[in-house]
């Protein structure tokens, strides 16, 4: 990490998706696997501010440059990885923050993932049309 200093780090998973998250004093800036935060999620929308929720609840607006290195999973799944793994670092910054986030229900690890396929089915559950005649 170029001898860059970090306060805080968290892990945040969700189905496949794998968030690494680093904290360090600065002014807000947000990279996602070295690119700007926008281009990184620019379809998304309104959505992918969901990753600044756990900032605002704590109010450490603007306080903290996050590095964020993420792979594996869809977008949506990326972005609960990533919202999981920042309210675990700020939670190393001051304990007294995990009440607030555990409350809004940031620090949940949703541990909901694909079932697996099974023999002789389709998919997972759905078998082939079953004709009594």
């Amino acid at each position: 990490m170029n001898n860059i200093q970090f306060v805080a780090a968290g892990l945040g998973k969700r189905k496949t998706s794998i968030a690494k998250v680093f904290l360090k004093q600065g002014s807000g800036i947000l990279s996602i696997n070295n690119k700007n935060f926008e281009d990184f999620l620019q379809s998304m929308g309104e959505e992918a501010e969901s990753i600044k929720n756990p900032f605002f609840l704590v109010n450490l607006n603007n306080q903290y440059d996050v590095d964020i290195k993420v792979h594996g999973g869809g977008v949506n799944s990326q972005l609960d990885a990533i919202r999981l793994a920042i309210s675990r670092a700020i939670c190393q910054i001051n304990s007294e923050y995990r009440q607030i986030l555990s409350q809004n229900l940031l620090l949940r690890r949703d541990s909901r993932i694909k079932e697996r396929r099974k023999y002789g089915l389709k998919k997972a559950r759905k078998a082939s049309q079953f004709s009594k005649r």
